[in-house]
């Protein structure tokens, strides 16, 4: 696993963070908008949106009416990675549960 992948796996273990994604995921939106979404102080979501950003998986810019603004937006092909390591850890398991089943259904 790359070292890329650990900072997005990490960035997406807390629930605030993956709401966060889900919203988003609808549209563009401010830091202050997040935070009020999800329901926290102003510090503790630039904290979090920090760390989406150090997993790869958010991008900020500013609109051409305000560059006090930043508008958090998600990051075109962040997953693609981690997509890739869900498929082959997912074959790997269908492949060891196959084995495993065959052995049981051999033994008995």
């Amino acid at each position: 696993m790359s070292a890329a992948l650990d900072r997005m796996l990490g960035a997406l273990a807390d629930p605030k963070r993956r709401r966060a994604i889900e919203l988003l995921g609808e549209r563009p939106r401010s830091a202050g908008e997040l935070a009020g979404e999800l329901g926290l102080a102003p510090p503790a979501m630039s904290r979090h949106l920090r760390a989406l950003k150090e997993g790869g998986l958010v991008e900020d810019g500013h609109p051409a009416f305000d560059a006090r603004v930043r508008i958090y937006s998600l990051k075109d092909g962040a997953t693609a990675e981690l997509k890739q390591w869900l498929v082959e850890t997912e074959a790997l398991w269908s492949h060891q549960l196959a084995a495993f089943k065959a052995h049981v259904e051999s033994d008995a």
